[in-house]
């Protein structure tokens, strides 16, 4: 007897146009400019339109940026030496191609590796998720849910990476990364793994003595695991940098001006290539009576339109964010730079509609310019505090801001001890412990009360 049954599964909905589009909203500035190259060079169906071919009616704001550039005494050497350079933006892009990227590296293993077809686009997914270290910053939970596979299946397509070369790649902590670089070695070091799952903090702070009693092992081991622990790299992902000959500088993807009182949000898209589909090409694909030649342009065409639409989406993505960012931090755009409200990563994709992980991806690596200079965007995002009276000062950024505040200002025969700042900051509505205070001195680089201490 046949039984029936109906069963409820997850299958990886993940398409390679997904894939691209990921990549390319996580790109800065430079690596764009450098794929929107590479694309050019790839795909003869592409061509690049240059902005300045293509005639715009000037609105109100595009000449009030025009006086601004014209009026910019500061600036004036530079805009002059780009109009007698090549009005082609790569031009200035550093010159990277002997070096390989972390990214190619891992992809070129995983094409060797022959992989099943989901696992496959599941593993590719995370390749282009990791971050400049080649650590996976992102929850596996989430990364599964947008990509609508199993976490079974994320899982296994983690390990996939992390088996890759340099070892460390794909971890999603400083103690992931070295327990995988240790578990490579032959033989393992068991003691020394033990101390990165468990006793890193200690491990800093060379408490050796008391490693030694906790884990129950004589002082030489413990020194011995502590020197081949130091001996690893934290950042796998660096290695594969380019060498730092060239200097590389900043290009904000987006500017934030203040006309009239209100803020105006302008991508700098202008900066780089516009991609389009060749005119000629597309004649060719009509008329051409190959075979041949149609299959390869049909493919080369699906391609194109593929590489626009992902940049296109790249910068749509982030002016949605960017707007949500300066709707919610005004108060900081319109010149009081110690007014960040705390704003998180969840907070803007609930109000702009995208997923948590899509906004950490827009965000990553941008830079935005204002009035007060340029920032990288993550900037803006800045953790709620515990405690908060009379709402003065309600994010970690805008306590830190006060605490330096009143240490720039004190006397240094007499500098301020931290129970003495907590009374302070209390004072202004930001209530925080000694130790906090304390950890926030550490981040700011601030010396303790007797390291302030100006002698007479």
């Amino acid at each position: 007897m046949i039984e029936l049954e109906i069963a409820q599964k997850q299958r990886l909905t993940l398409s390679p146009r997904m894939i691209q589009c990921m990549e390319v909203l996580q790109m800065t500035a430079q690596e764009l400019l450098e794929y929107v190259e590479v694309s050019l060079q790839e795909n003869p169906v592409l061509e690049c339109q240059d902005f300045y071919d293509t005639p715009v009616e000037e609105t109100g704001l595009q000449q009030e940026l025009a006086w601004l550039e014209s009026t910019d005494l500061q600036n004036k050497d530079y805009y002059c030496q780009d109009l007698a350079e090549d009005t082609n933006p790569l031009q200035r892009c550093a010159d990277r191609s002997g070096q390989e990227e972390l990214y190619d590296h891992l992809m070129t293993q995983l094409n060797e590796l022959g992989l099943d077809g989901e696992i496959a686009l599941c593993a590719k997914a995370f390749v282009a998720s990791l971050d400049r270290n080649g650590r996976l910053e992102e929850e596996l939970s989430d990364l599964a849910r947008e990509l609508g596979c199993s976490e079974e299946m994320a899982k296994q397509a983690l390990l996939v990476i992390q088996s890759l070369e340099p070892a460390g790649v794909g971890a999603r902590n400083l103690s992931e990364c070295l327990r995988l670089q240790l578990l490579r070695q032959d033989p393992v070091d068991e003691l020394a793994v033990r101390i990165v799952e468990g006793h890193l903090d200690a491990l800093a702070k060379s408490r050796y003595g008391w490693l030694s009693q906790t884990l129950h092992t004589s002082l030489d081991r413990i020194l011995g695991a502590c020197a081949l622990i130091r001996s690893l790299n934290p950042r796998p992902g660096l290695d594969f940098e380019a060498d730092g000959e060239d200097t590389l500088y900043i290009i904000p993807d987006i500017s934030v001006v203040d006309v009239h009182g209100h803020l105006e949000v302008l991508t700098n898209r202008r900066l780089f290539p516009t991609l389009k589909i060749s005119s000629y090409y597309s004649r060719l694909l009509k008329e051409s009576d190959d075979s041949q030649v149609q299959s390869y342009l049909t493919d080369k065409f699906r391609q194109a339109k593929w590489t626009i639409r992902a940049v296109d989406q790249r910068w749509n993505t982030l002016m949605a964010c960017t707007k949500c960012l300066v709707e919610e931090q005004k108060g900081f755009f319109r010149g009081d730079i110690h007014n960040l409200k705390p704003l998180t990563l969840s907070d803007v994709a609930r109000l702009v509609g995208l997923h948590e992980s899509t906004v950490s991806r827009a965000i990553r690596g941008k830079y935005l310019q204002c009035a007060m200079g340029t920032y990288p965007m993550s900037y803006f995002f800045s953790r709620r505090l515990g405690p908060v009276s009379g709402n003065k000062v309600s994010s970690s950024d805008s306590a830190k801001a006060l605490l330096k505040r009143f240490i720039n200002s004190e006397d240094k025969h007499k500098p301020l001890s931290d129970e003495k700042l907590c009374q302070l900051m209390e004072e202004e509505g930001c209530i925080l412990s000694r130790r906090t205070i304390a950890k926030y001195r550490d981040e700011l680089g601030i010396p303790n009360t007797v390291a302030r201490r100006k002698r007479k």
